[in-house]
């Protein structure tokens, strides 16, 4: 039954790109982009250009939510975090992306890694827009669809 579940809402997704980096699915009808990172680690500029082309996703639709599923990555690149959450996070915000859903990899070191970075990047930063974000951490796609 759950494999049958797990089929069938992912079947509601089409494929939008995919490439060395990365692979983008949108679902149009329920608002929710999906990006999964495919390798343990993205050089800054790729990352920059993948996230440049999700914009231009968010901007031709109707999206609320998106999911970033990082389980691929085994190196924690602040720079990257920095520029996604400060800049890229904030444009998506005014095209009504406010739902974020993370799926981090399974090492505890990495989830302690992200914790300390985002603490940081708030102290540091005070007009962020964190608080104005619905943002979880789940443990699955199908986990972050449903919630």
């Amino acid at each position: 039954m759950k494999e049958t579940l797990n089929k069938s809402i992912m079947e509601t997704f089409d494929l939008a790109f995919e490439e060395r980096y990365a692979k983008v699915l949108t679902n149009d009808d329920d608002g929710i982009i999906i990006c999964e990172l495919l390798t343990d680690y993205v050089p800054i500029e790729d990352f920059k250009r993948t996230f440049e082309k999700i914009s231009e996703i968010v901007k031709s639709g109707t999206y609320n939510k998106f999911i970033f599923d990082k389980r691929a990555l085994r190196a924690f690149h602040q720079p990257s975090m920095e520029w996604y959450f400060l800049v890229w996070k904030k444009e998506m915000y005014g095209f009504g992306l406010k739902v974020h859903r993370k799926i981090l990899p399974s090492e505890k070191w990495f989830e302690k890694m992200v914790m300390i970075a985002k603490l940081q990047i708030m102290e540091n930063n005070p007009g962020n827009i964190i608080d104005k974000l619905d943002i979880k951490y789940c443990d699955s796609i199908e986990e972050a669809i449903l919630s």
